[in-house]
């Protein structure tokens, strides 16, 4: 009997940069999955000339596929407000790049799609067009109405947040006992119904240096997150910390954790990035669905070029069909 593939909805992000780029090279990959190019059909034809690559472009009619070619490519056309300028953002495509994602969203919700694979946007460009926009997991959380965490991860290493995009000066006032709480129990079920740890082990960062050094530098470790993680390991979490952040990620502390909660966006992302960067992947956690996206931004320079390099996409288009088989492996 033929098993129908994984169907994947595929945005471009920011129509200016490498996104487009990126998606042709996915699709002239031999990867198994029904890959669905969310944008406008005529943007991919452009890229796909920039690449140097033959793309076989077609219309989604949202049947199920039991085989793909390598260079093939499914479009759900969703029309440019102005052809693009590569490395050149336009505010005016800023509504193109929101319906996509609102249609890849919105299908993983209704059950068109099995998961969502997002290319970088520009978050500036949007809010330039007057529209209020913080970032993916912040958009896709209200679409979906739901509470999130934003992960990335490499084969090495998983690395959740507590706090996303916010200056350093507002991290700890906005991290509470109960915003915090509500972080390590969407991170320790996503550990467990994603990724397949009976028990996850999660290694909690301090705010302050040296976790505060017994309040000597700052009692956010006191007041807050020791009480939390007592509380939680009473109901049977494996929690490690408050960790000094300058020595959680040396070899021999990697080996008491599965993941790391982390407590500002750039307190462990550079380790991350700094040792597996075309092999780290965004993922959205408490969502309803599966999304997973690059770890880079929109390489505005390298746009047009056809020379950028797809590695974190592929990366995350596996990750997505992983997790994909695994919950179906679970149903």
């Amino acid at each position: 009997m033929s098993t129908h593939l994984p169907r994947l909805a595929l945005t471009a992000g920011e129509p200016a940069g490498v996104g487009a780029e990126l998606l042709i090279r996915l699709a002239a990959t031999s990867l198994v999955a029904d890959l669905v190019a969310i944008t406008d059909r005529a943007f991919l034809e452009r890229a796909a000339a920039r690449c140097g690559i033959t793309v076989d472009l077609h219309d989604d009619d949202g049947s199920a596929q039991t085989e793909r070619r390598p260079g093939s490519l499914r479009v759900r056309h969703v029309a440019l407000a102005v052809e693009e300028i590569p490395g050149q953002p336009d505010s005016r495509n800023a509504r193109h790049v929101l319906e996509t994602l609102t249609i890849a969203a919105d299908g993983c919700m209704d059950g068109s799609y099995q998961a969502m694979v997002t290319a970088p946007l520009q978050k500036s460009t949007i809010n330039e067009a007057g529209i209020s926009f913080s970032g993916h997991t912040e958009f896709l959380a209200t679409r979906a109405n739901a509470d999130v965490v934003m992960m990335l991860a490499s084969p090495e290493l998983r690395v959740a947040l507590a706090t996303t995009h916010l200056p350093l000066s507002a991290v700890s006032a906005a991290i509470t006992r109960e915003s915090l709480e509500r972080t390590l129990r969407i991170v320790h079920a996503e550990l467990r119904s994603k990724f397949g740890f009976e028990r996850p082990r999660i290694a909690v960062l301090g705010i302050n240096p040296h976790a505060g050094e017994g309040g000597h530098l700052g009692r956010e470790e006191i007041d807050v997150v020791i009480p939390l993680l007592e509380t939680l390991r009473r109901e049977g979490m494996f929690l490690l910390g408050p960790l000094p952040a300058d020595t959680a990620f040396v070899p021999v502390q990697r080996e008491r954790y599965d993941a790391v909660l982390a407590m500002y966006h750039d307190q462990a992302l550079p380790v991350l990035k700094s040792e597996a960067f075309d092999r780290t992947v965004n993922l959205t956690l408490g969502l309803p669905f599966i999304r997973t996206s690059v770890d880079h931004g929109t390489a505005l320079d390298l746009a047009g070029s056809g020379r950028a390099d797809p590695a974190s996409l592929i990366a995350a288009t596996r990750m997505a069909m992983d997790l994909i088989e695994r919950r179906t492996s679970l149903a």
